[in-house]
Formats: C-alpha cells, structure tokens, sequence
C-alpha cells in the first residue's frame, strides 16, 4: 500500500533536490560576488579615500597662504600649521597601498613636488617681505606645484575608481549569470509543483472534499450517509472512521430524542402540579404550557392566544415584557374563584434567549394570590382608621380645654401653671398632626383618597410650592431656588396633591441645611416623563439609611424631636405612586442629599 506519507514525499523529494542544487549554486555565486566585492574595496577604496584627503589638504594650505597674503597671518599659519601633517599622512598611506602599473611613479612625483612646495611656502608668507614679491613668488613658485600636485592626485584617484569599475562591472557579469542560472531553477521547481499540485489534489483533496460535504450533511441533520473508500491509504482509513462515528451519532440522536422526551414530560407534569398560577407563553402569546390553577382558574390552556382570552389587561402586559426585556408587574386584577372573589397580582417574566442578551423568546406569566395579603393590608387600615378617628374626639375636648385654661377662662394661671400648658397645647397639636398624617396615608393606601389629574406646567407647580418657605428661608439665611425652566411640557398632576409633596421635602431640607447653605428645584424631560429633584446643601444622610426613609414611622437616627414621626416620606412616596411615578433619595454626608420623583407627560394620559 502507498500511503499518503509516502506520496508527499514522493511528490516532495524533486523539490527538496531543486532546492538543494539551487542552494548551492546561489552560495557559490554570492562567494565569488563577495570575493570580488573584497578586492574592490581592499585594493581601490583606500587609495581614493587617500587621494580624496590629499587634495582636501592642498585646497586647506593653498587657502592658508592665500590668507597670509590678504593681511590674515594667524588664520593663514594656522591652516598651515593644521593640514601639513595631513598631506603627509595621505602620502603615506597612499605609497604604502600601491597596487596599480603607474601609480608608484605618480606619487613620488607627488612626494618630491611637495617637498619643493614646503620649502616655498615660508617665503611666501612671510609678513616681513613686501606684498608685491611675496605675490609673485606665490604665483610663480606655490601656485604651479599646487596645481601639479592636484592633478597628480587627481590621476590616481581616476586610476583607483576605473579599476573599481572595472571590478564592479565583473561582479555585474557574475550576478546576471547566477540570475541566469538561478532563473532556470525557479522554472523548474515551479513545473515539478504543478505536476505535485495535480498529484495532491488526485490523492488527497478530492477525498478530503468529499469528509467536508460529508461533515455538513452531518450538521444538517443527515446522519444516514456513508462514504466509500477508494482507497486503502489513510484517506480510506479516515473514510471508514467516518461511517463508524455517523453510525454512532445515529444511535446517540435516538438515546437523546427518548430523553429528552421523557425530561420533557416530566417538566410539564410538575410544572403543572404547581400551586401557583403560572403559563409560558411564546412571543406570539400563544399558551405553551400553564399549571393546573391557572388552566382551571383563569382558563389558560395550551395552545390558546392570550388575546383570545377576554383579558384586557394581558396583551399589553405581555407586549411590554418582551419589548424591553424586564420584569413587569400590572395592577391586581379581581378573579371570581367558586364561590370567593380572589386578587391576583399579575407578573410577566420575559424568557431571554440568551443570558447576555436582552431578546427574549417568550415570557413566564405568574398570577400571585394577594387576597389574602390584601385582606389583611385592609383590617390593618381599618383598625388603625378607628382608632384615629376615636382618638380625634377626646383630643378635640383635651385641645379645647387646654385653650380655655390658657385663656384663662376658669381663673388666672400661675407661670408654673402657664408652661405646663403650652407644653400641653403643643403635644396635643403634634399628636393631631400624627393622626392627620396618619388618616391621609391611609386614605391614599385604600384608595379613596383620589388624585385628580389634570395638565399643569412643572413651572408653575414648583413656583406655587416654594413660595409658602421663600421668608422662612431668608430667616434662616438659606437660598431658595426655582430652577425649572418655563419650555418644560405639561404633566399630569393632581396640583394640590404635589404641594404637599413639595411641601414635605422642602421642609426637611430646610430644616438640615445650615445658614448659609441653598435647597434648589429642578425639572428635566426624560422619555414619557418630567423628573423633579429637590436638593440641598444639608449635612446628608448615612447610606445605610436611604433604604428606609420611605418607609411608614422610619426616622434617621440622632433627630430632635420637631422632625416628625416619619411619616412625611411614606406619604410622600403613596402620593406619587398614585400619579403613577416614583420617588428615590440620594445623599453624601457632609455635601446634601437630592430627592427625585417623576410624573408622567400630559401628551400620554392613556398611560395613566
């Protein structure tokens, strides 16, 4: 059998010569190129870069004289003075790499003409010599061995660069030949790749095409298929391997379609022995599976769409959950079950298809039995409503006869006695603001005390509720500002309602900030709602705290006892909860605290 190993390396050993011989040939070519390449520059370089110098040194000391002459001694001798040693120097190094016919010759001309210009100079710039023989001694002695040695240098240094030519030109000769050479073998091995290319795809890519169309046929769902091995290479073995896992997915696909089956049915059976009324519904409000109470109770049977159910309530509440994929709660709704009239607290739960992701593919409707919780939220009201109705009236005779005794109708008071009853007359008016408050809260509880809604702009809301606190914040030396601006569009708002809302957190912030400080107003348009913030420069409440300052009778830590009974906030909190809104407080010690609540926008009154 030849196996697929043996094949590539079949196909693999004609390239691994090729590239072989073309290794070699390319590194003997980049020998010889270098070799030439190292005679060019041990033989000529230095001899130009030396004959480059001395003309250099020439050109300084011709200068130099030429300063002298002008007048400039010192600037001249120092020239001088500087590149001698240089000429010298090239000289040197120049007659020490003599490799040309001809060379030598010039540069001992160059040699003896320098030592005649050396002897020269000093007689030329001599400052104690007349300007006019000095001049005539430059140009007739200095300036023809200056031009002599510059030439003399200047046929050398032609010399060195033809011979670097010449030697470029040959490494040139070489380089073409070894792209020649170089050329043929990349013709070669680009051939014997096609031939392999035509080979692989013979032996090994046509099998491995059909393993692909095999394996997505597979994720199709079609577990039925089975290769045919053509060949008893590792392609046939691959290919029986293949049927074997196809035929093992098979059975593993029926194991799973029983179990899932079975999980399924049992899911079902105990989801609906479940106490609770609850269905799942798909995105369509079509019923999938519901308990036994919510069949019995509310008629939700498989299969069903929500809205052919008769509830007004539920396609809208379903609606909602799926669009913004959050929990939504919906008004208690009343249920004749047998013979008892039930409260449900209806709860959409939207499914979400994935964890990280907010679409959700169905939603989880839970009706929660509140009858019982609502029966005793309304005892509770109903006793707490006696008793403040049946302390209102003895209060009402206490108060009366405080007043008379103050007034002195039944005899005059002795101061002892005076103070004894003002202290009287104010607790009995504290404990009747206590059962007001109290009777309020709970007529906004049960709901019969009503809000009467209608459009109001923010601006005006706010400037009619600051107004009542403008002198005592100017007597407590705190600053009042209404920064609600007029654009703001109208929301709906029992008016006499949010005063008193305004009324209770003006008054606590007034009452925590010290002189000096500000409580401002403020109103900004959010999606379908105006926010309201109340803020104050006060000395702020702890975090531990802000989770119960709506609560009924919470007060925080560390007040006197003018700061009420902890009603205010809870009040606060039931009023907008009636306009359909919500309250919330934050606070940092020492910096304030801002109370925020919300009414809706007078363009959406169907959502109230």
């Amino acid at each position: 059998m030849i196996g697929i190993r043996q094949k590539i390396m079949f196909g693999f050993s004609g390239l691994l010569v090729l590239v072989a011989a073309i290794g070699g040939l390319t590194m003997a070519q980049i020998d010889e190129l270098g070799n030439a390449i190292d005679v060019i520059l041990q033989e000529n370089y230095r001899s130009v870069i030396a004959c480059q110098d001395m003309k250099e040194a020439l050109e300084r000391l011709d200068s130099g004289i030429l300063f002298t002459l002008a007048g400039n001694q010192e600037e001249g001798n120092r020239l001088i003075a500087d590149y001698t040693p240089g000429f010298r120097d090239a000289l040197t190094r120049e007659l020490g790499n003599i490799t040309l016919p001809g060379e030598l010759e010039k540069m001992e001309r160059i040699k003896k003409l320098f030592a005649d210009y050396t002897v020269a100079i000093p007689q030329v710039t001599r400052a104690d010599r007349p300007a006019g023989e000095r001049r005539a001694d430059y140009f007739s002695v200095l300036q023809p061995l200056f031009t002599e040695m510059k030439s003399k240098a200047q046929e050398v240094l032609l010399m060195n660069q033809n011979n670097m030519n010449e030697a470029n030109n040959t490494a040139r000769r070489l380089a073409a030949a070894a792209h020649q050479r170089m050329l043929t073998a990349i013709i070669g091995a680009a051939l014997l790749a096609l031939l392999f290319s035509h080979l692989t795809r013979r032996w090994i890519l046509r099998p491995i095409n059909r393993l692909i169309e095999s394996t997505n046929e597979i994720r199709r769902g079609n577990f039925d298929l089975a290769l045919k091995a053509a060949s008893d290479d590792e392609i046939g073995h691959l290919s029986e391997s293949f049927n074997e896992m196809a035929a093992a997915l098979r059975l593993v696909r029926r194991k799973d379609r029983v179990t899932m089956m079975r999980t399924r049915l049992a899911t079902e059976e105990v989801f609906k022995a479940l106490p609770a009324a609850i269905a799942v519904l798909d995105q369509e409000g079509r019923v999938e599976v519901a308990t036994r109470s919510a069949d019995r109770d509310f008629d939700f049977k498989p299969g069903i769409l929500a809205a052919d159910l008769g509830y007004a309530w539920l396609p809208p509440l379903l609606r909602q959950a799926l669009e913004e994929g959050r929990i939504i709660e919906a008004a208690p709704v009343q249920r004749l079950i047998g013979s008892r009239r039930g409260l449900f607290q209806p709860l959409a739960v939207p499914i979400p298809l994935d964890p990280d992701q907010r679409e959700s593919i169905g939603v989880a409707l839970i009706l929660d039995d509140v009858t019982q919780v609502h029966e005793q939220l309304q005892e509770k009201l109903n006793v707490v409503s006696t008793v403040s109705q049946q302390l209102k009236t003895p209060l009402t005779s206490l108060r009366l006869s405080v007043h008379l005794l103050l007034e002195e109708k039944a005899g005059p008071l002795t101061d002892q006695q005076t103070e004894l009853l003002v202290a009287a007359r104010d607790d009995s008016e504290k404990l009747v603001r206590i059962l007001d408050g109290l009777l309020d809260l709970i007529r906004i509880e049960s709901g019969k005390a009503r809000v009467s809604l209608e459009p109001v702009a923010p601006q005006v809301l706010v400037r009619d509720a600051i107004e009542p606190f403008l002198v005592e914040a100017r007597e407590k030396g705190v600053t009042m500002v209404n920064d609600v601006a007029d654009d703001l569009p109208e929301v709906m708002a029992d008016a006499g309602k949010i005063r008193q809302v305004f009324a209770d957190l003006f008054a606590n912030a007034l009452r925590f900030t010290s002189p000096g400080g500000s409580v401002t107003a403020r109103a900004y348009r959010e999606p379908e709602q105006v926010a309201f913030f109340v803020e104050d420069t006060g000395k702020g409440i702890a975090p531990e705290h802000l989770s119960n300052l709506f609560e009924q009778f919470y007060r925080v830590p560390g007040q006197d006892d003018e700061s009420g009974v902890g009603l205010g906030l809870s009040m606060v909190r039931e009023i907008i909860r009636a306009h359909g809104g919500e309250v919330s407080a934050a606070s940092e010690i020492g910096k304030g605290s801002i109370f925020r609540f919300t009414l809706p926008l007078a363009e959406n009154p169907d959502k109230q």
